[in-house]
């Protein structure tokens, strides 16, 4: 379109020199210029020379010009050469042949091109045909108004188009071929241009890469208007194939047509698009519009309906909106529609509703089957109330019964209306209370309470991969808030465990959905039945009650990164020989005083006083102590009665790797295991 429109001012120009002195019946001229302007083109460095042709026939003419300007089209700096033979045809019209170099163009248009002028005052028109390559165009204008020209175009490589793109869009055309048929107006302070075009594997980038297209094929009509106060492109197309990236929107597009309507408009380097409609339709509809800033961020996003069809809709259009969410990878299957708005890349308003929609991380860590209902939700107005369920849910592993909640949407905040209860691994999760603020840019944005009651532990550790513990799990979680990116415990999680309890306090998941969440806290242990404790494990038998704290817990992905942990039983109790052999190969250790190596082979079981055995994780190394000083270590177990039984622990400093790998053969059943 650019290049095209641009040469038949520059033809124009040339031609009407050799004219005007053929007419005259004159050759051998030659004219220099330092400066020549007309309207909307200036040349600079300017030489024409006419002569008569070596044939006889016709004038030869020959125009260089050393840099040519047409600002309206985006052209700049444009070295320009121009040869070939003038002569009229048998119908009294005036044909110029030749051909045309054009220096510095857009994707090297018109460096070596041929040209073809017609010239026929009768009928007041001027054709200029130009070919390069595999591309073509025709151009026909009237001569009293050379500012309006009918344009075709056939396999024009899209770079060529990058000046007058550049008049409208800061952004670039990088490959692809187009046809088109337009209008085009030149006006005191910009162009215009309308009509119909084909696009052949285009591809263009925006600036700050939020907008781009790679190998786009298809059709449709066209619309430009450039002025001085800013600029406008409206295209209703339908595209087969390729990719197309709109802000937040990636769509990856089918073989099969697509339509696409874009109104886009520029001022002091804002692109908005007013008029956004999108149909594909097994996969997506929506309709809304787009505002970006001078930088390419988005700035402002309306859909004011949609609705999307699952598998399709994600593996096409979804995957970069969940992806900035921090989310990747995505099962899923159903349908759901309406509506969503996002200000200065925060939600103002959103509304969905669907009859059946199931959502699975691909990693397994969330997922949701019969999703059914609707939720309304606005940072401005009163919604109102919805409802929403599912037939079950998963989180990280843990398998969740069918439930219902009631919504409403009032003061920015999304609530739950009442308390409901969700069926877990034979018990219950209650939700007493939960408030969302999803335009919260930063600060807290989720706060519930929950409370857990008769949850299957063996159920819940086959869930997670652990060896089965007997018994029930409940407890409470008073306040749990999400605040930026990190999930936080206020107050406590009691947990009753063991025949005791296990609270956690100061807990924070930061990332939670990331690849590599930090879970932080402090964990204290009371009265635990280490009876029932062993008897989960391959470790040995020891009877008795648990105390401890594990302080300044961090996990890095779900594995330790540092702790400080002391485990106590002090109320005494009974511990069987192979629970003292592991006790020892975890310390490092060995059995003090002289015959109870001999006395261990004896027994199966020895009374104890007390059991102690503390951990300090940093970085890779653990640094091991007990109840107190010994001979060459620490002791971890002072035992009671007849036979009385030491273990003496003598590594302090022990490979973390290495310590977890004795833990896992002395409660896999492989024996100790020393090094």
């Amino acid at each position: 379109m650019l290049p095209v429109s641009t040469r038949p001012f520059i033809i124009l120009l040339v031609v009407s020199f050799a004219l005007g002195w053929a007419s005259a019946a004159q050759a051998g001229l030659s004219v220099g210029a330092d400066t020549l302007q007309v309207p909307g083109l200036e040349m600079s460095g300017m030489q024409a020379d006419i002569d008569s042709s070596a044939s006889g026939k016709g004038l030869d003419v020959k125009l260089t010009a050393d840099r040519a300007d047409m600002p309206a089209m985006g052209w700049r700096k444009l070295g320009l050469g121009l040869e070939g033979v003038l002569d009229r045809d048998e119908l009294g019209r005036w044909v110029f042949d030749g051909s045309i170099r054009l220096k510095g163009a857009p994707g090297g248009a018109l460096g070596n091109a041929t040209v073809r002028v017609v010239a026929d005052a009768a009928a007041n028109t001027l054709e200029v045909s130009l070919r390069q390559d595999k591309a073509s165009a025709q151009v026909a204008l009237p001569m009293d108004q050379p500012t309006h020209a009918q344009i075709t175009l056939k396999g024009l490589p899209a770079g060529w188009l990058q000046g007058l793109l550049s008049t409208v869009w800061s952004g670039r055309a990088t490959a692809g071929r187009v046809d088109a048929d337009l209008a085009l107006d030149i006006l005191e302070d910009g162009v215009q241009a309308a009509g119909q075009f084909a696009l052949d594997g285009v591809g263009f980038d925006g600036p700050g890469g939020k907008l781009a297209g790679q190998s786009l094929s298809g059709g449709g009509r066209l619309g430009v208007d450039s002025h001085a106060d800013g600029q406008s492109i409206d295209l209703d197309a339908t595209l087969r194939g390729g990719d197309l990236l709109l802000g937040p929107l990636y769509a990856d597009l089918p073989a099969h047509a697509v339509q696409l309507a874009l109104g886009i408009r520029t001022h002091k380097g804002e692109l908005t698009i007013p008029r956004l409609r999108l149909t594909d339709p097994d996969a997506l509809q929506l309709e809304g519009e787009l505002g970006f800033t001078a930088k390419g961020d988005l700035s402002r996003l309306r859909f004011d309906r949609f609705n999307a069809r699952f598998p399709a809709a994600y593996n096409r259009y979804g995957k970069g909106l969940l992806r900035d969410a921090g989310l990747d990878g995505l099962h899923a299957s159903g349908e759901v529609t309406g509506h969503m708005t996002m200000e200065g890349g925060a939600f103002t308003a959103f509304a969905m509703q669907t009859g059946g929609l199931d959502l699975a991380l691909s990693d397994a860590r969330l997922g949701i089957d019969g999703l059914r209902g609707a939720i309304d939700w606005s940072a401005t107005e009163e919604r109102p109330a919805t409802k929403l369920g599912w037939r079950a849910l998963r989180v990280y592993r843990i398998p969740n019964g069918a439930a219902e909640a009631s919504w409403r949407s009032t003061g920015g905040t999304l609530k739950l209306d009442k308390p409901f209860a969700i069926p877990v691994l034979d018990g219950q999760l209650r939700v007493l209370g939960l408030s969302l603020r999803p335009a919260a840019a930063s600060g807290e944005r989720l706060q519930t309470s929950l409370a857990l009651t008769q949850i299957d532990m063996a159920a819940f550790c086959r869930a997670l991969g652990w060896p089965p513990f007997q018994g029930t799990l409940g407890g409470a979680v008073p306040s749990l808030r999400y605040v930026d990116d990190r999930v936080e415990l206020a107050g406590g999680l009691s947990l009753n465990v063991f025949d005791g309890f296990v609270d956690i306090t100061g807990m924070t998941l930061s990332h939670p959905f990331g690849d590599a969440p930090v879970l932080t806290g402090d964990i204290a242990l009371r009265r635990l039945d280490l009876g029932l404790l062993t008897s989960v494990f391959d470790f040995g038998n020891i009877t008795g009650r648990l105390h401890g704290v594990i302080d300044d817990l961090r996990l890095v992905a779900w594995s330790p990164a540092s702790f400080k942990a002391s485990l106590v039983a002090d109320e005494g109790g009974r511990i069987s020989q192979k629970a003292v052999n592991n006790l020892t190969s975890v310390g490092g250790g060995g059995i003090a005083g002289g015959l109870q190596g001999t006395v261990l082979k004896l027994f199966k079981t020895f009374g104890y006083k007390r059991i102690g055995l503390s951990c300090t994780l940093k970085g890779d190394v653990c640094s091991m102590g007990g109840l107190g000083p010994a001979k060459d270590g620490y002791t971890i177990v002072e035992g009671s009665g007849l036979p009385r039984l030491t273990v003496v622990g003598h590594q302090r400093e022990v490979d973390w790797h290495t310590l977890v790998r004795r833990l896992q053969a002395a409660t896999e059943g492989d024996g100790p295991v020393v090094r």
